[in-house]
């Protein structure tokens, strides 16, 4: 049997497994470059990306994400936060990649069925405001990887950290993701994947007479020496024509050059979106290119009760 995807896709370098946990799930994030850590908004999707910003996030807040992501391959999310104290934010979240229906094959080629094949996160996390300027928050994942018979689990931990200034508009987080490791292996020979560890830094900055947010990130800061410098940064722009709505553009530079074809990027790399907010409800859309065959439309729609 052919399991393409699990040979070809998440296991690029036949070491680290798990990629779909470097897949957007917020809509605001998206837009900006994919890989945004800093901005300050009442966005409970944040709780995948940086889950220190959880303590801006409104009481009892139910968020849904959806990435059509590549073919048949969707992205599901869901999550919900609630207030702890007056200085605490739990939050528990669920995240689905599903790749559909894949054809089973011999080593001849020949077809013998069916499969199907999924990546699944189940995390909770507890953010806290520790003075205030500052918060940091830990989140703890649950792994799982099922590709036809074949299935595996993992144990995950994010650390993030994150300080904002209101007065100035400036905000700069820390977030280090994926820490831990495998428990049940997926292949037979017992060969174990790492987590897809990703150390990040971002900041954000507010402008105070124009509707302008400028975000810079840099991304995977601790393989320096796998890609060129500039491959590790992310730009985004904010424009915020009320309090009630927002457009987001991004470049993200690895993206770039990774889905760069013939000397062509078709426009991979950039990202755009926009996002309203009606009372309790918020709804945002963005589009990006994850894929040279493909491109990609994700929403998150939340409500706070």
């Amino acid at each position: 049997m052919l399991l393409s995807f699990a040979v070809q896709s998440w296991a690029q370098d036949g070491k680290t497994g798990y990629q779909f946990l470097n897949v957007p799930v917020g809509a605001h994030s998206a837009a900006l470059g994919g890989a945004n850590i800093s901005i300050v908004e009442d966005d409970a999707s944040m709780m995948w990306t940086n889950a220190a910003m959880l303590t801006n996030v409104s009481d009892k807040s139910l968020v849904l994400g959806y990435n059509s992501y590549i073919h048949s391959s969707n992205l599901m999310a869901a999550g919900f936060t609630k207030a702890i104290g007056d200085r605490g934010t739990w939050a528990i979240g669920a995240q689905m990649l599903d790749y559909g229906s894949m054809d089973e094959t011999d080593e001849t080629g020949a077809l013998m069925g069916s499969f199907s094949a999924k990546d699944i996160n189940l995390q909770t996390s507890y953010s806290y405001l520790l003075s205030e300027r500052w918060s940091g928050a830990v989140t703890a994942k649950l792994l799982m990887s099922n590709y036809a018979n074949y299935s595996s689990t993992a144990i995950g931990t994010d650390l993030a950290l994150n300080y904002f200034n209101a007065e100035t508009g400036f905000s700069f987080s820390v977030v280090g993701r994926n820490l831990g490791g495998q428990i049940k292996t997926l292949y037979d020979d017992g060969t174990r994947e790492t987590l897809p560890f990703n150390l990040a830094l971002g900041f954000s900055k507010d402008f105070a007479n124009a509707p302008i947010r400028i975000s810079l990130t840099a991304d995977d800061v601790t393989h320096w020496s796998d890609v060129n410098f500039i491959q590790h940064f992310v730009l985004g722009a904010d424009i915020l024509p009320s309090r009630n709505t927002w457009v987001a553009l991004g470049y993200n530079f690895r993206r770039a050059h990774e889905m760069k074809v013939l000397d062509k990027g078709h426009w991979a790399g950039f990202s755009i979106g926009g996002g309203l907010n009606v009372k309790k409800f918020k709804v945002g859309v963005a589009y990006g290119k994850y894929h040279v065959a493909a491109s990609s439309v994700l929403c998150n729609v939340s409500y706070s009760f």
